[in-house]
C-alpha cells in the first residue's frame, strides 16, 4: 500500500469542539502521525454533543467527536498540574506540529507559549486558533458561530432586504478555520525546510470568514458602497427555492438557453408568452410567472426536475437532505460514505475525505479514540515511562 504523503509528521493537538480537532484530523487522514491530549474524566467537551450512536449520550459515541478525531491516538492529560506540563513538553520536544484551539491567554498561563516551546524545539510548527486571533483589540473576546458571521460581515449579506439577516446552518466559522489552519500548517512545515525553523500559524475565525467574501468588502473599499441583501425575487426563473411534490428545486436560468426551452421542458405553455421571454417584461409579471412555476412545479417530484434540467442542460439542484445526500449516486460512485469499526459503537458510517489524490490516499487507519485509549501505547512507548508511573499519574489525576 502507497506510503501517505504526511507519514513522516508527528502532531501534538491541544483542540476542542471543531476546529483544532479538524484541522488535526485533516493532516491525520493524509497519513500524519496524531496524539490527541484530553482532560482526564471528562476529555474534549465535542464528546457531549449529539447526535450519539444509538441514542446513547455516552462519551465515546458522539458522532461529531468521531468524525472530527479519526485516525488519532488519544491520551489524556491534566495540563493544570506541574507533571502534565512536564509531560506535554516531553510530547512537544517530539514533534513537528502543535495544534491548538485555546483562548490566546491559556497557553503562555500554561507555562507553554510559543518562545517557550520555541526553546524546547526549534523546528516545531505551533498551529494556534482562536476566535479573533492572538492580537487586536478583540483578541480576548467570547463568541460563538453567529459572533463570528456577524462581525465578519457575512450574516449581513445572508437572506432577503426587507428581513433580518439570516445566518447559514451549522458552525461555519469553525470549519473554515479548521481548513485554512491545515493548509498553513502544512505551508508551514515546507517553509522550515528552508528557515530551518518552525514557526507560529496565527488562525482567527473571524478572519477565515471575511476572507471567503470578495464583493462586500472589496466593494466597499473601491467604491464605498454596501453591499444589500437582495430583494424577494419570488420563484422566477433567476434563483429562488421553490417548492415542489417531494420538498424543493434551485430553478437556476442560463442565459444560454432559450426561454421557449422552459416551457417545452415543463410542458407549461403558457410560459411561452412573450411577455416572460424579456428580463424586463418578466420582472414587471412576477406574480403571475411564479404562480405557473409553482403550479408546474407541484406536481413534479424533485428528482425529475433535476435530471430532466440537466438533460436540458440546465444548472438546477434539488435541495438534498439527509436522506438523499446517502442515497445520492454521486456520493456512492465517489465512496463519500465508509464504514468503520468502533470499540464502543461497532460498524459506523462516517463521512470520507473530500480531496482524491492518486499516488499518495487519504486512509482510514483508526476510529476515533476512546477516553486515554493509547495512554499506555503513547507515555510507555513513546516517552519511556514505566507501567508503575502510569498508575501513579493516574492515581494523582495526572492523566
Amino acid at each position: 500500500m502507497s506510503e501517505q504523503c504526511l507519514s513522516h509528521l508527528t502532531v501534538v493537538e491541544m483542540g476542542h469542539h471543531i476546529p483544532g480537532p479538524l484541522c488535526s484530523r485533516i493532516l491525520a487522514d493524509l497519513g500524519a502521525n496524531v496524539i490527541k491530549i484530553e482532560r482526564p474524566g471528562t476529555g474534549d467537551a465535542a464528546r457531549t454533543i449529539g447526535p450519539f450512536f444509538g441514542d446513547d449520550p455516552h462519551p465515546d459515541k458522539s458522532v461529531l467527536f468521531f468524525y472530527l478525531n479519526r485516525n488519532k491516538k488519544g491520551v489524556t492529560l491534566d495540563l493544570k498540574t506541574k507533571a502534565g506540563v512536564k509531560m506535554a513538553k516531553e510530547l512537544i520536544a517530539q514533534a513537528d506540529v502543535l495544534l491548538e484551539n485555546f483562548a490566546p491567554r491559556v497557553l503562555p498561563s500554561l507555562g507553554l507559549g510559543f518562545e517557550t516551546l520555541e526553546r524546547i524545539n526549534p523546528r516545531l510548527v505551533l498551529t494556534s486558533i482562536s476566535n479573533f486571533g492572538q492580537t487586536g483589540p478583540y483578541r480576548d473576546f467570547k463568541a460563538v458561530d453567529i459572533v463570528e458571521y456577524a462581525l465578519s460581515g457575512l450574516l449581513y449579506t445572508m437572506g432577503e432586504s426587507d428581513r433580518e439577516p439570516l445566518k447559514h446552518g451549522l458552525a461555519q466559522s469553525q470549519v473554515v478555520a479548521g481548513y485554512n489552519a491545515a493548509a498553513a500548517t502544512l505551508v508551514a512545515v515546507y517553509a522550515r525546510a528552508a528557515l530551518g525553523a518552525g514557526q507560529r500559524v496565527d488562525v482567527s475565525l473571524m478572519e477565515s470568514l471575511l476572507g471567503i467574501q470578495t464583493a462586500n468588502p472589496l466593494g466597499y473599499a473601491y467604491t464605498g458602497g454596501v453591499m444589500r441583501r437582495r430583494p424577494r425575487v419570488g420563484a422566477m426563473y433567476a434563483g429562488g427555492i421553490v417548492p415542489c411534490q417531494d420538498g424543493h428545486v434551485c430553478p437556476i436560468g442560463s442565459g444560454a438557453q432559450p426561454w421557449e426551452n422552459l416551457a417545452i421542458m415543463l410542458d407549461e405553455p403558457e410560459l411561452a408568452d412573450p411577455k416572460f421571454a424579456n428580463p424586463a417584461t418578466r420582472a414587471a409579471a412576477l406574480g403571475e410567472l411564479d404562480a405557473l412555476l409553482v403550479r408546474a412545479f407541484s406536481c413534479r417530484g424533485k428528482q425529475e426536475l433535476f435530471h430532466t434540467a440537466q438533460d436540458w442542460r440546465l444548472p438546477w439542484s434539488l435541495v438534498q437532505d439527509s436522506k438523499d445526500l446517502a442515497e445520492c449516486p454521486q456520493l456512492k460512485a465517489r465512496e463519500a460514505f465508509l464504514q468503520v469499526e468502533h470499540a464502543e459503537m461497532g460498524t459506523v458510517h462516517c463521512l470520507g475525505f473530500p480531496l482524491r489524490m492518486s499516488e499518495t490516499p487519504w486512509r482510514l487507519r483508526l476510529p476515533a479514540p476512546t477516553l486515554g485509549e493509547h495512554n499506555e501505547e503513547v507515555y510507555c512507548g513513546r516517552l519511556g515511562y514505566s507501567k508503575q508511573d502510569l498508575i501513579r499519574l493516574r492515581e494523582q489525576g495526572v492523566v
